[in-house]
């Protein structure tokens, strides 16, 4: 298994600097990665360090919590598309789905979907799945799958709890095989990574990528 081409390496941490961006640049490109996940204000330095490679630039948008309104992230997908990023990772608004309100969740994902596809970018919606319910969490597959999301994410980082094995096999069970599923969050060994994967992930976001790659070749 070719590890590395299904990690986003990623630095999301408050108190990233560029010396953080520009390694993780340079490690992406040298092992391959599917993508480098930065903060949005890092997004025109990573285009330009990944600049001559197959490495995409993803950034966030409503991170990590979510609740922000729906102008405020097409504020902020409009700036990262114009700082150069590919692929979008949106938070969607978790207090709305812990309130029932359906119509606002699909309305904002699909304003937000929309913005990128017409940017030609690539939309990743993180619903935190450490937080909600099996109910939950097949309801956001229910919501989400019709307006053309590119992939699930399982979550930001920032929960008490990361990527699970079920999640990923829930959501796999419950999405059309077009939208492919990125799983984040306390993923540190290779084991558990090829775990994620032989669940049905797609990609997988990692801060701790090298170690990952690493053990990938010691097996």
């Amino acid at each position: 298994m070719n590890i590395a081409s299904y990690i986003d390496h990623t630095i999301l941490k408050p108190e990233t600097t560029l010396a953080d961006i520009q390694k993780l640049c340079a490690e992406a490109v040298e092992q391959s990665f599917a993508a480098v996940c930065v903060p949005p204000y890092f997004v025109k330095a990573a285009k330009e360090l990944t600049n001559g490679s197959n490495v995409k630039v993803a950034t966030v948008i409503g991170f990590p919590f979510g609740y922000s309104s729906t102008d405020a992230k097409l504020k902020e997908i409009e700036q990262a598309i114009a700082d150069g990023a590919d692929e979008l990772d949106i938070v969607h608004n978790i207090t709305a789905l812990k309130d029932g309100n359906y119509t606002y969740l699909q309305n904002e994902i699909k304003a937000c979907t929309d913005l990128c596809h017409e940017a030609g970018k690539s939309v990743k919606i993180i619903v935190e799945s450490g937080i909600l319910s099996d109910t939950e969490l097949l309801k956001c597959c229910e919501l989400y799958y019709p307006l053309g999301i590119d992939f699930m994410k399982t979550s930001t980082g920032y929960a008490q709890t990361g990527a699970t094995v079920r999640a990923v096999e829930l959501m796999r069970q419950h999405l059309p095989e077009t939208i492919a599923i990125k799983a984040s969050g306390g993923i540190r060994t290779f084991a558990f990574a090829k775990e994620l994967v032989d669940a049905g992930a797609t990609r997988l976001g990692c801060s701790a990528s090298i170690q990952i790659v690493e053990e990938s070749k010691a097996i």
